[in-house]
């Protein structure tokens, strides 16, 4: 047992704990008051593919899936323990523009369907609501009968590029250390562009102006009540054909048993008729990049999930046997890096519906900026400029293949949120259905590159593109 004198002497003697000047440990890391050098370090390839995909949520799920199906050699990299990202770790079980997405979108529902993993009890419109764990499995297997390869665990932290400025490789941390992975192709599917910026790639964050940030959300699993019985405070079709009016009744039965919610437009998305998942949290100032940032958001919001259902359990009724299932591993993040690529979707496109040639899908989700402050929340969003449609009027339009191709880096494909566009179009195509979309043609598009041995915008885009 180390005696106490011994101790203070280690401790009075520690260089971290004197002035500032370098200190040599282990014989090659330099350690000083305000940073450590670390040593040059060769990592070792752990494998070679034809395409990495980095992010395994909808729009890097769906790629793997179409690159392995294409015949490629793949790699889908996943920080979580699960394929589905948001879908499944953030717990969104409702899809939104997805209905006119045909592929793997259609055949992602059927399979559901067929195992009882999507409710036809209640009319949600024209959006897909599931279960989240068979959709967990469901896209195991897909991703398994494609090929893929899945590496759980482990995150992009670096990458490397040749003298043209081709992506060769990207590194991840894991509890494997660190290691080396070579491909012809690479697709960002990381949601916040994590990939093209530790790459070298340019990017936007933020509005045009003041890079104010739309905010997080923590999404939960509730059950414990019965749409029969709470159907005026659901989303579902009616209620949107009517304008919405259960978010406000929502609202005052939370308010009524204590709370006053962060995000004051709550809702409960039933999945079926005894499981909701439900949106009532807003986080606002919170950079997606800064991971000490986001665990505040993260802690502040389950935190205020509980304390919602806490109240609501408090009213009694209906809510008297409401129970909180579980709360998103991930807080859902609107915003992140808007990549720069070949072209940009802007608002302009969307308020002249704007179709092209290379066209991987059509967005007819409308403008949605959530506020941006609480103090906007707070004031309705009835000031001008600060509703959710910002008073755009859109129409539907397409994505091109060119704003999925990284401009500033060669052998790099975005899909997903990332891909490149303004703060408006953003805000409209960033939804999972359009992920998808998204995802499946880069995934085409990376593979024929690969084979090829060319750029993806040197694909002849006719050939692949559905």
């Amino acid at each position: 047992m180390m005696k106490r004198r011994k101790f203070i002497q280690w401790g009075a003697a520690s260089p971290l704990l004197s002035l500032p000047f370098a200190y040599q440990a282990n014989g090659s890391t330099i350690i000083q008051a305000d940073s450590i050098d670390e040593p040059k370090r060769t990592v070792s390839v752990a494998g070679s593919y034809d395409v990495i995909v980095s992010g395994a949520g909808p729009a890097g799920v769906s790629a793997a899936i179409e690159a392995g199906r294409n015949g490629a050699k793949t790699l889908l990299i996943e920080a979580h323990g699960c394929l589905g990202g948001v879908w499944t770790s953030g717990l969104l079980t409702w899809i939104l523009d997805q209905s006119n997405k045909p592929g793997l979108m259609r055949e992602i529902e059927s399979k559901l369907v067929e195992r009882g993993g999507v409710s036809r009890s209640i009319d949600t419109g024209g959006t897909l609501s599931f279960d989240a764990e068979m959709m967990k499995l469901l896209l195991e297997e897909l991703a398994m009968d494609a090929g893929v390869d899945v590496l759980f665990h482990a995150r992009v932290v670096a990458s490397a590029k040749n003298d043209y400025k081709k992506l060769t490789h990207v590194v991840t941390e894991s509890k494997s250390g660190r290691e080396a992975w070579s491909a012809s192709q690479f697709i960002d599917t990381t949601g916040d562009g994590d990939l093209a910026a530790l790459s070298g790639c340019g990017f936007d964050l933020g509005r045009q102006g003041d890079q104010a940030l739309q905010p997080f959300s923590m999404l939960a699993l509730v059950s414990g009540i019965n749409f029969d019985e709470i159907t005026k405070y659901s989303r579902w079709a009616a209620d949107s054909k009517a304008g919405s009016p259960s978010k406000k009744l929502l609202l005052e039965e939370i308010v009524k048993g204590g709370v006053l919610p962060s995000y004051l437009k709550p809702g409960l998305y039933p999945i079926h008729k005894g499981l909701y998942m439900m949106m009532a949290n807003h986080e606002y100032g919170y950079s997606p990049l800064n991971a000490m940032e986001v665990s505040k958001a993260t802690l502040h919001a389950r935190k205020e999930v509980n304390a919602i259902i806490n109240a609501l359990k408090s009213n009694g009724g209906v809510w008297k046997d409401i129970q909180l299932v579980a709360t998103g591993e991930q807080i859902g993040t609107r915003e992140g890096r808007r990549i720069h690529g070949i072209y940009t979707v802007t608002k302009e496109d969307l308020m002249k519906g704007a179709t092209f040639k290379d066209s991987v899908c059509k967005v007819t989700f409308g403008v949605d900026v959530h506020s941006v402050s609480k103090q906007d929340e707070e004031s309705g969003n009835k000031e001008k400029g600060k509703s959710y449609n910002q008073g755009i009027k859109s129409k539907d339009y397409d994505i091109p293949l060119r704003s999925l191709i990284a401009k500033d880096v060669g052998g790099l494909m975005m899909a997903g949120r990332c891909i490149s566009g303004d703060f408006i179009a953003h805000s409209s195509y960033r939804v999972t259905g359009n992920a998808v979309a998204m995802g499946e043609a880069a995934g085409r598009v990376s593979a024929k590159a690969s084979k090829e041995n060319i750029l993806p915008q040197d694909v002849n885009y006719q050939s692949v593109l559905k």
